[in-house]
């Protein structure tokens, strides 16, 4: 009997997609992070986390979004916190990641449906080098972290009354700025380091190695040690994407600079008010740490804000949002398209069509799912309208930035955030598929006819 039940589960894994199993490994991991959480080991003494709160908990750290609806501080012990560093680790570097370093280690052969798998989860577009790029995806990150926690840790003994306190504090830093997680185990974001610098630009560092896509990283890195032997040319995907990243970093600072030049900046000095500004708008990328309090700057910055975390990180990469490339495929499709042509190029390569048009499905996907969740958070909550927006575009773009509105949600008001932090997580296109099921070659075709459009 247990033998035929095993061959039926076995049949009914294989009618799943790719896309599907991709799915189903994420929300199995949902659920054992859930279990993890509400472990009391994991607990202060005297502390119950309701299971709604565990859920959400878990689904922000898996999408390494960093909303919280419980103080991480308050509620979870040390042994929680290394249980939280790991399900963050586990999100930010990706379940088949993960899961080829493990399939190398006892030895099983890396097939056809395990490579459609990394594919999918990492959002690539050929089958080549796909074990490669898990490799170094898992080697990159735990080097950075690791730097990140040493060099953290170590600064943190002028904070810190012991070496313990110090490099936990160093380590869990390291990990939610890494893998863009968000989350802080000193009940204040960053803002006790408001005026420390040098923790801000370590933190911005590994915020930024996090989220500007790992095939990026893997390309400066081969680019540092070819040692001159042969020609190097970056891709176009890097091109595209480190020119948006930075160009989305630095167009967030100057657009704080000149907004709160004359409200929260007034009586700070240049370098406060630059840092400030900095900061925020890195963290915007997909971090959701913050040196301020968000409800100080005024609406219009606070607008800003939100739009940047709907376009998130790049794609490949720990964060979520639309991703880089795609809001860069739009501007550019504007720019080429009011310029009387009809293909885009850049960087002495041509955009393929197929890539423009999935850009604009991302895209319109990304305005219905939000504009939906925002509506029926208008109808649900007693919140206005500004940070029910903020908290819709902090899940969706797994940023983890509030304006206080998280912990007061309703459990409706919770899960709606929660299906937007898994979306973000996965991404739109696995969103789809996920919906459409199975590619169907088409058998035929109609006779095209021209609309009008606009």
């Amino acid at each position: 009997m247990s033998i035929l039940l095993e061959k039926k589960r076995k049949k009914n894994l294989l009618k799943l997609t790719s896309v599907q199993l991709i799915v189903l490994y994420y929300l199995s991991s949902i659920l054992f992070s859930t279990l993890l959480l509400s472990l009391p080991v994991a607990h202060k003494p005297g502390v119950t986390l309701r299971f709604i709160d565990a859920l959400f908990t878990a689904v922000s750290a898996i999408s390494v979004t960093g909303l919280t609806v419980v103080p991480i501080v308050d509620t979870f012990s040390v042994t929680g916190y290394f249980l939280l560093m790991f399900v963050m680790q586990f999100g930010g570097i990706g379940i088949m990641t993960l899961g080829t370093f493990i399939w190398l280690i006892i030895g099983k052969k890396i097939g056809f449906k395990e490579r459609l798998l990394i594919k999918i989860d990492h959002n690539q577009s050929t089958f080549s080098g796909l074990v490669y790029l898990a490799k170094q995806i898992l080697y990159l990150i735990l080097m950075i972290e690791a730097a990140g926690a040493v060099i953290l840790g170590t600064y943190f003994l002028k904070y810190f009354s012991t070496w313990r306190e110090a490099f936990l504090n160093g380590l869990f830093v390291s990990i939610s700025a890494t893998t863009n997680a968000g989350f802080d185990i000193t009940g204040a974001s960053f803002t006790p380091f408001a005026h420390d610098y040098f923790v801000q630009f370590i933190t911005m560092l590994l915020i930024m190695l996090g989220a500007i896509g790992f095939p990026v990283l893997i390309e400066v890195k081969h680019y540092l040690t070819h040692k001159g032997k042969y020609p190097f040319h970056f891709s176009l995907f890097t091109k595209i994407t480190a020119t948006t990243f930075f160009a989305l970093v630095v167009f967030g600072t100057l657009v704080f600079l000149m907004l709160e030049w004359n409200h929260f900046y007034v009586g700070k000095s240049w370098h406060e008010a630059l840092f400030y500004s900095l900061f925020q708008s890195v963290t915007t990328r997909s971090a959701g740490l913050a040196t301020l309090d968000i409800t100080q700057f005024r609406e219009p910055t606070v607008l800003i804000m939100a739009i940047l975390m709907f376009i998130g990180a790049s794609p490949s990469s720990v964060g979520g949002g639309i991703r880089t490339t795609t809001f860069a495929i739009m501007c550019l499709s504007i720019i080429f398209y009011a310029k009387g042509r009809n293909t885009i190029k850049v960087f002495n390569r041509e955009i393929d069509p197929l890539d423009i048009t999935k850009a604009f499905v991302v895209i319109s996907t990304a305005l219905i799912l939000c504009g939906t969740a925002v509506t029926i958070l208008s109808y649900l909550e007693s919140f206005p309208i500004l940070p029910i927006i903020f908290e819709v575009a902090s899940a969706f773009g797994t940023c983890g930035l509030s304006m206080g509105i998280t912990p007061d949600l309703s459990i409706l008001g919770k899960l709606v955030i929660i299906a937007l932090m898994f979306i973000g997580r996965i991404g739109i296109f696995s969103f789809l598929f996920l919906i459409r099921g199975q590619e169907k070659e088409e058998k035929y075709h109609f006779p095209k006819e021209k609309i009008i459009i606009g």
